[in-house]
């Protein structure tokens, strides 16, 4: 039977990129599965055991009450008094860095009696790289060389004060003789030379946010924590930060990860859209190579310190197997300039600009059929390069899957939207943009034409087009992609609006990949049928941005009830079952938390129930609550706009009752919509 990968919803995570430790809900570190501390894409410690007198601490309690730190805390039974009350434990606290992790173990006696134990940590180091260990594959931990152990060019060296070290094979024993109450401390320090990325040494602003509903600002405060912690840049650019995708399984460089992190996370922060497009445009394809899948122009998909091997594909380091990053890396731009990029930055980033729409225009259509598409030529690559990158993840409304080249509609639209938000770049910069209009105006005809189809769940655009140009016809979540990004009419718009609010789609805990009437439909499928709180976070996004406010606040508010399930920490995906199937939302157990993208989309959700929108260059706001607020009354302090910010309240009805603008700007009246 072949190595299964090890699952990750019953864990504790802490995290600051690029190292994350996971454990046991008890705390402890045990050999095998995903447990160790991890540091770029590599287990730099496999084992982390504390027991006293012997015995291990009966886990009664844990939590994780910030991204960089978890706590435990195990009875001590065998140490206690004569009577059936608790009177001895044990507290572990646990603080991860960049460059590795501590634990202060505190043994707490409350019966008065000074007992002698002795506590004791056993530590070991395997240096797993990551797609082996996400593989289900084990190795034998290293004999350590005294308290260290190093392997290629990583070292992890531990340091334990008062305690006697002994080591036994391949372990370490950490061992400190102690009488009643006492505290104990050890730590392990990290380094890998060959490590790409370094912190990315920035925090995200911080506004102060209320509301009647608290799970939002729960949320919130959960989520910019999780996207601190996420924060990593290049070693050699270590000002140019980027959100690395997720934790473990992806925490590093992601064009499209990256890129939509930075997008959902605008407002708060320029300075982390402008890291993550200069970090992809060093990066930017200038040959064409079958092999990464490079070609001239195009933005990567993933950057590692070692080529990854998954299940059914063989991966470079640097691999280049995306079509949607090009279109986003430039969506990107136009928002970030519109947010109050600094024209200086956008400017120097026109050339790549340039080079992407080049890509966009011309190679990404490589059979010449007007829509862009993708084919793996090296035959070990991804066979799926949408976001929905699973094998199986394109079908048709029977199930049956689709065959290469795969043109999907979302990357229709998201190249229609660069190219038209380009030209609106372009011109208020004063750069010529040649025929791009004409070319966008004429992907939506063809778009018109071809994509759309009619089944038992109604009139829409299809997943894809086949290989054979066949619409796949499965209802999916990929059709919210399409909203706000000028590729629909208004009344196209509003009716995919209502058919995303559909139960089959709508689960009542957020958005289903695939809709729960299609055959293909799984709720524990990775992207037939379980919920992407990014990708209800988009259609959120869309659904305000076409006007439908109402909607968006009805979408919004099914992710924030999802929240409490996972300690307001979103993870990757989630299974798609709904409120009729279980009181709470279940786990995908092998699901990345925290993921970048999961923990930008609570800004999209305080964005939506403000129904707020800005243009920095025009010194233009827009404020559209959805009347009534979902979340009753909600107010927002601090939040950065150009060199000020913005203070906002709205009440339980809907109504802005105080705004201050930072100065020269002005409120835009408010839009009528669905």
């Amino acid at each position: 039977m072949a190595d299964l990968q090890p699952l990750l919803h019953d864990l504790a995570i802490a995290l600051c990129a690029p190292t994350v430790v996971l454990s046991g809900r008890d705390g402890q570190v045990r050999a095998g599965g995903t447990q160790g501390l991890l540091h770029g894409d590599l287990r730099l410690l496999s084992e982390a055991v504390v027991t006293v007198n012997g015995h291990e601490p009966e886990a009664i309690g844990s939590d994780e009450p910030a991204a960089d730190r978890a706590r435990f805390t195990g009875l001590l039974r065998r140490l206690g008094g004569p009577g059936p009350d608790p009177t001895a434990w044990l507290r572990r606290d646990r603080v991860v860095t960049a460059t590795g992790m501590s634990e202060e173990l505190s043994l707490v006696s409350t019966d008065g009696v000074p007992r002698h134990c002795v506590v004791e940590v056993v530590l070991a180091a395997d240096f797993a790289p990551i797609d082996e260990i996400k593989a289900g594959g084990r190795r034998s931990p290293l004999v350590p060389d005294g308290p260290r152990w190093t392997a290629d060019s990583a070292v992890a060296e531990v340091t334990a004060e008062g305690a006697e070290v002994v080591f036994d094979g391949s372990r370490v024993r950490l061992r400190w003789a102690v009488t009643g109450s006492a505290t104990v401390r050890w730590s392990l320090r990290v380094s890998d030379e060959r490590a790409l990325f370094v912190p990315g040494g920035v925090r995200l602003p911080r506004p102060e946010v209320h509301a009647d509903d608290r799970r939002l600002t729960a949320l919130l405060d959960r989520a910019l924590g999780d996207l601190d912690g996420l924060l990593l840049a290049e070693r050699e650019h270590p000002g140019d930060a980027f959100a690395g995708a997720g934790a473990p399984w992806f925490l590093t460089l992601f064009g499209r990860d990256s890129l939509w992190a930075a997008r959902l996370a605008l407002p708060l922060s320029t300075g982390l859209a402008g890291g993550t497009l200069r970090t992809l445009a060093r990066a930017q394809g200038t040959r064409h190579d079958p092999m990464t899948g490079e070609a001239p122009g195009k933005i990567l998909h993933e950057r590692r310190r070692d080529p990854f091997q998954a299940l059914s594909a063989s991966l470079p380091a640097e691999y280049y197997g995306t079509v949607d990053a090009t279109a986003l890396w430039v969506c990107l731009l136009h928002d970030a300039w519109r947010w109050g990029l600094a024209e200086a930055e956008v400017r120097d980033l026109l050339p790549t600009l340039r080079f992407a729409l080049d890509w966009i225009t011309g190679a990404a259509d490589s059979d010449g059929d007007g829509f862009a598409e993708y084919r793996d030529e090296s035959g070990r690559g991804l066979a799926n390069q949408g976001w929905k990158d699973s094998g199986d993840a394109v079908r048709f409304f029977d199930g049956t899957q689709a065959k290469p080249p795969i043109a999907l509609a979302e990357v229709q639209a998201y190249q229609h939207e660069a190219v038209v938000r380009a030209v609106a770049l372009l011109t208020a910069l004063g750069e010529p943009c040649g025929e791009l209009a004409e070319w966008a105006s004429a992907l939506r005809s063809r778009f018109r034409d071809r994509f759309w189809v009619s089944t038992s769940d109604g009139h829409y655009p299809a997943l894809a087009l086949d290989g054979d140009k066949r619409p796949v016809d499965a209802l999916t979540s990929n059709i919210g992609h399409l909203l706000g990004t000028g590729l629909l009419s208004d009344g196209e718009s509003s009716s995919l609006g209502a058919l995303l609010l559909d139960s089959s789609l709508a689960s009542g805990f957020g958005l289903r990949t695939m809709s729960a009437s299609t055959a293909g439909y799984s709720p524990l499928s990775y992207h037939c049928g379980s919920i992407w709180p990014h990708d209800t976070a988009i259609v959120v996004r869309g659904l305000q941005r076409s006007g439908q406010a109402t909607r968006a606040a009805s979408l919004a508010t099914q992710l924030l009830s999802a929240a409490p399930a996972f300690g307001y920490r979103l993870p990757e995906l989630f299974a798609g079952h709904g409120p009729a199937e279980t009181s709470a939302p279940l786990p995908y157990p092998a699901s990345c938390r925290p993921q970048a993208w999961s923990a930008a989309a609570a800004v999209s959700l305080l964005v939506a129930f403000l129904g707020l929108d800005v243009d920095v260059p025009a010194r233009t706001v827009t404020l559209a609550p959805p009347r009534p607020s979902p979340v009753g009354a909600l107010r927002v302090r601090g939040l950065p706009l150009a060199s000020g910010t913005l203070d906002v309240s709205i009440d339980a009805s809907g109504a802005v009752t105080d705004l201050r603008l930072p100065p020269g700007f002005s409120l835009l009246p408010e839009q009528s919509g669905e």
